[in-house]
């Protein structure tokens, strides 16, 4: 699944680097060992997460150590056997969120619900820079 974001700020100690980005307005992190020299301030990028590490709370958690939430629309819901696969809409972005079915079930997840979606900082990386 893939996003375009603007990279809003870069701290970095020793390797590690810690990547803010704005989308929408809403405050991004990505953790990264390493980070191409391209990308600096205010350069356009496409983030890439895979779907089974977007997590689906049905409310906002204030005290939580993830550092990623947007608020989104459950716009359909395909049911497997054992898994559940969730197209969400934030703004004029779609997010995939791969969860068991049984979690489905248990959240009573129906489409039109509005979720939000949880990912690490971890987790995000970034698929390409745009010249734009």
């Amino acid at each position: 699944m893939n996003f375009f974001v603007k990279v809003k700020e870069i701290k970095t100690i020793d390797s590690l680097n810690i990547v803010e980005f704005d989308f929408h307005g809403i405050t991004l992190k990505m953790m990264s060992l390493e980070l191409d020299s391209d990308i600096t301030i205010n350069k356009r990028v496409e983030l890439l997460v895979k779907p089974s590490n977007v997590i689906i709370s049905k409310n906002h958690i204030e005290e939580i150590s993830l550092s990623n939430q947007i608020l989104t629309k459950i716009s359909n819901i395909k049911d497997g056997e054992l898994l559940s696969s969730l197209s969400l809409k934030a703004f004029d972005t779609f997010f995939e969120s791969i969860i068991t079915k049984d979690s489905k079930i248990k959240l009573d997840l129906k489409e039109n619900d509005e979720v939000n979606i949880l990912i690490k900082a971890s987790d995000l990386s970034i698929l390409r820079i745009l010249n734009d």
